[in-house]
């Protein structure tokens, strides 16, 4: 199995400075290093006797590459389009044609062959001339364009496919990434959210359970799947989806306890939408409140109508039989999956947020104490995708020392952890 994964965008100088430090852990004899040694070198060499070349086959097939050449040219072809270097993805491709129909990141990879992997930057240009020279993965780069709001570059694509109808789960891209942008151009060319037999092809699961995090582009997605026909449950969680304020104060006129009301799992993500159990490391949503919500969706406008409206800030969580929850949004605040996209600084993330935590400091202004106490479970998630590993059980927390023992630090906002702690929060 390999023991790396290449990064979409790989830096060969890194990668050069990897060959060498795994030279050295080699003749030191570290095990990691030897281990590397004995799978991925075919031939059996002493470690004292290995040379550089000996340590780049074994980096190179350890990142599922036949050979530290193939390595290079793999840096070079990506960093020749991100460039958007027409000549030079010429010159690499016409030397090996093999390369049109590999992943351009070598390993199996959504960013595709060559083709598409610039259709993911908007390089049309790279694509006609790839197309010229034989490259057959249109479809998917038309995909790819999609998905990453690369709108100019879709038309180009649709255009060379000869125009055809979106197929049926053309939705989902865009819904992943909450490109509005993408959703709209595949409405454009004839996508519909219900299919012949009247089975839903609007993929609302997706657009709620998806890891990326953009309020503005969830709320438009799902006008537009509602403009063209969708038919969405009137709940509250589903207006606060929505972002429709006015259904929910129409909620609120019906249900004055709205803005002490918890929700069950399946409320917030409803199974008869295609929802199912949520593969993300961050606080609980199991009988969270509307501001609970909010939080975990970055939904910051609408958590301040909540405020505004009279909704406590210490609002509690429900208590399970076994006496977990009870939490505050406080908590979410300091542990929830958009601090991954605040601590997250690689690969140009499209919903990169800055180092600051506005829900903390709208909670903490409204009165949320900085040492609520809870018991919280903590999923531990690993790999990509997620998987649970183990389930760890802390008693009487705050909200400081939540943030301190989460296993993830991705999710942890240390602007939050700061901010309860300057209001006298303690672990």
């Amino acid at each position: 199995m390999p023991a790396r994964r290449l990064p979409v965008r790989p830096d060969l100088e890194q990668l050069k400075h990897q060959a060498k430090d795994l030279l050295r852990a080699i003749r030191r004899g570290e095990p990691d290093a030897i281990a590397d040694l004995e799978q991925y070198h075919p031939r059996k060499i002493l470690p004292e006797n290995a040379k550089l070349a000996d340590a780049q086959l074994v980096l190179a097939r350890s990142y599922q590459a036949p050979s530290w050449p193939r390595l290079v040219v793999a840096c070079r072809l990506i960093d020749a389009i991100w460039h958007d270097d027409v000549e030079t993805v010429r010159a690499l491709v016409t030397g090996d044609p093999r390369l049109l129909h590999e992943a351009a990141v070598i390993r199996e990879s959504n960013w595709g062959p060559p083709l598409s992997y610039a259709a993911n930057l908007g390089r049309d240009r790279i694509i006609r001339m790839l197309c010229d020279l034989g490259a057959t993965d249109l479809e998917h780069a038309m995909e790819r364009a999609v998905l990453q709001g690369r709108i100019d570059t879709a038309r180009v694509l649709h255009e060379m496919l000869g125009r055809p109808r979106p197929p049926r789960d053309a939705l989902g891209s865009p819904a992943y990434t909450l490109s509005a942008t993408g959703t709209a151009f595949l409405f454009e060319i004839g996508a519909g959210v219900y299919g012949a037999s009247g089975e839903s092809l609007a993929p609302v699961a997706t657009v709620l359970q998806t890891d990326s995090r953009n309020p503005d582009a969830k709320h438009q997605i799902l006008e537009m799947y509602v403009a063209h026909g969708l038919r969405l449950p009137d709940t509250p969680v589903t207006a606060l989806h929505r972002g429709r304020l006015d259904l929910l104060e129409a909620h609120l006129r019906r249900d004055p306890a709205l803005l002490r009301r918890t929700f069950r799992y399946e409320e917030i993500f409803p199974p008869e939408l295609g929802c199912h159990e949520q593969r993300l490391p961050g606080t609980t949503l199991e009988g969270a409140t509307l501001l609970h919500v909010c939080v975990e969706f970055d939904e910051l406008e609408i958590a301040r109508w909540l405020l505004d409206h009279g909704m406590d800030a210490d609002a509690p969580a429900a208590v399970d039989a076994e006496g977990f929850g009870g939490h505050t949004a406080l908590f979410g605040a300091v542990v929830s999956y958009p601090n991954f996209w605040m601590n997250y600084t690689g690969g140009g993330a499209a919903h990169a947020k800055p180092q600051d935590s506005p829900f903390a400091r709208l909670l903490l202004e409204h009165g949320a104490s900085p040492n609520a106490r809870a018991s919280l479970r903590e999923r531990v998630m690993e790999g990509n995708p997620y998987a649970l590993r183990e389930v760890r059980e802390h008693r009487d927390l705050t909200p400081l020392a939540w943030g301190r023992v989460f296993h993830n630090r991705m999710v942890v906002s240390e602007p939050a952890m700061h901010l309860i702690a300057e209001r006298g929060g303690h672990a």
